[in-house]
């Protein structure tokens, strides 16, 4: 056990956002997502859902201030206009923890190939469809880094 480090992340998944640098990606996924084969290193996390799992994340993970966009969700496919349930508390998530940061819609494949390219792929046991978020990582300045910031 450490201090101040959120139980939902395993030594795996904390060490994915602790060598990830400004404007690296990670996605989180649900369980129906082609994690082994969309490129990147997978970190399994088959036992929790997506939405504790991207509440855990962002609490140590910045998102990016200096892009356009800082996260994705996966469109639906035949009704892209509809957000799906898992989606909209991805965005209350957001909100509450990171800040006002629009979680950006993409189309499927154009999300396959956005994961294709993330430092990490987070599987999760997530069996709600569509449960599906990429995040870019910002700056975490001196003063959030507390008190064993380098000097």
């Amino acid at each position: 056990m450490l201090r101040d480090i959120h139980p939902l992340l395993g030594p795996d998944l904390l060490f994915a956002i602790a060598t990830m640098g400004h404007g690296d990606e990670i996605a989180i996924v649900d369980a129906n997502f082609p994690a082994a084969t969309v490129g990147p290193k997978v970190v399994r996390a088959d036992g929790l859902g997506a939405a504790p799992l991207l509440e855990a994340v962002l609490t140590h993970l910045p998102l990016d201030t200096f892009a356009p966009a800082a996260a994705w969700r996966m469109e639906m496919v035949d009704t892209p206009q509809i957000v799906p349930p898992i989606c909209l508390a991805f965005q209350e998530i957001v909100d509450r923890i990171a800040g006002p940061f629009m979680i950006e819609p993409l189309e499927r494949f154009a999300f396959y190939e956005r994961a294709g390219s993330a430092a990490f792929v987070v599987a999760t046991g997530e069996q709600a469809l569509y449960a599906n978020i990429i995040l870019k990582k910002g700056v975490v300045t001196p003063e959030e880094a507390g008190r064993f910031a380098a000097q």
